[in-house]
């Protein structure tokens, strides 16, 4: 290669060197790669001082407002060192014209998705401003306004963005009227649905942790009321989604809403047992339910012990009365107590519980038939008390 040749190959060299891409110095592009480079390490060192630095002050404080602030604000700062470096990078690359205007609108939209990223994330640990309405509104509707007010954010963000670049929302939306429409028809399902859970949670039927039963349905806790179904899950541990329409239509039986827990039963005597048996028994019943204090006063509930029917085998008390507690293993111990002692009650008294059975009479005996008859020295056998045989 002669001088002259190696001379063309050097300007050519520099010519290359210094148009680069699309007219751009290939130096300035380095630079900004080195810059962008810089931006990614200083993130970290960022993160390690400023964010522990805040980190420090606020655990000085006693409110639990301000940690929860920083620690949902870790994301957006540390993504600030890469906007700035986005930013002096398209600044050393000294653009102009339609690069220029691409630029502007990246790094407009770097700093827009930022801002309302870090909005986004704060109002989780800011909500506890809303949560205080829930004397007026229920939990479920203080969830929803939450989950709403984030779908606002994300949208404001997402068409502050689309107009940074040139598209405008409102155009967009009336577009998509049509469209829509389309899927209003394919989705009655899901706007009944939600429909539905506004009016549930707006009448508040029911809340999580509350035990419901829907005939036919499903019985269970309630853990989750969603925008289309509520979860609930059965005593078996397994969970069951409803449509909230199948919930709003159908008649909700809320357990855990009960004032009192019911005993109703029938206690059946033997026919043997006297009036003044029958009285004992019925007074001896009803003073231990009624100066018992697990169970609700006359007063409170309706409370009665009487002799109710005369039964094919026995007669009849009716026990109607209310505990106080709702809880089902405490029910269920109160309700043994009562049994233990009505058994006491009615042995006490000389008398015992009848059972199902019956008579059989014969006119006559068969031709060739025999009567048993009983050894000398043995008792004849006997039907148990109260039956007839």
């Amino acid at each position: 290669m002669d001088k002259e040749s190696f001379n063309e190959f050097i300007n050519l060299v520099v010519d290359v060197w210094q148009k680069g891409v699309y007219g751009v110095d290939v130096g300035h592009i380095i630079a900004a790669l080195l810059v962008l480079f810089a931006a990614l390490v200083l993130r970290g060192l960022f993160s390690r001082f400023v964010i522990n630095r805040l980190e420090a002050l606020t655990r000085r404080t006693e409110s639990d407002v301000d940690d929860e602030v920083i620690e949902a604000l870790d994301g957006p700062l540390r993504f600030i060192p890469v906007v700035i470096g986005v930013f002096a990078a398209t600044e050393l690359l000294d653009l102009s014209g339609t690069l220029a205007q691409g630029a502007l609108m990246l790094n407009r939209s770097l700093i827009t998705f930022n801002i309302f990223w870090a909005l986004y994330m704060l109002v989780t640990p800011l909500s506890f401003t809303i949560r205080r309405l829930r004397t007026i509104f229920s939990i479920s509707m203080v969830e929803w306004m939450v989950k709403a007010l984030k779908g606002l954010i994300i949208f404001l963000g997402v068409a502050a963005i689309l107009e940074t670049w040139g598209i405008e929302v409102a155009p967009l939306i009336a577009g998509l009227g049509l469209f829509g429409v389309a899927v209003a028809l394919g989705a009655q399902d899901l706007f009944k649905n939600l429909i539905a859970g506004l009016f549930i949670i707006g009448e508040q039927r029911f809340h999580p942790g509350d035990w419901i039963k829907i005939e036919g349905v499903v019985e269970g806790t309630v853990e989750h009321i969603g925008f289309r179904t509520t979860m609930v899950r059965q005593f078996d541990k397994a969970p069951v989604y409803v449509p909230n329409a199948k919930l709003a239509d159908s008649a909700v039986i809320n357990f855990s809403r009960m004032t009192h827990r019911r005993i109703y039963w029938k206690i059946g005597l033997v026919y043997g047992t006297s009036v003044e048996q029958l009285k004992n028994v019925r007074q001896q019943i009803f003073d231990y339910v009624t100066q018992n204090e697990d169970f609700a006063s006359p007063e409170e509930v309706s409370t009665f012990v009487n002799v109710d029917s005369f039964n094919d085998s026995s007669i009849d008390l009716m026990l109607y009365c209310f505990t106080r507690t709702t809880n089902w293993g405490e029910w269920l111990k109160i309700k043994e107590a009562l049994a233990f002692e009505i058994k006491n009650i009615v042995e006490g008294n000389g008398t015992s519980f009848a059972f199902p059975s019956q008579s059989v009479y014969l006119e006559t005996l068969p031709e060739g038939a025999e009567l048993f008859q009983v050894p000398e020295g043995q008792d004849s056998p006997k039907s148990p008390e109260g039956s007839r045989s």
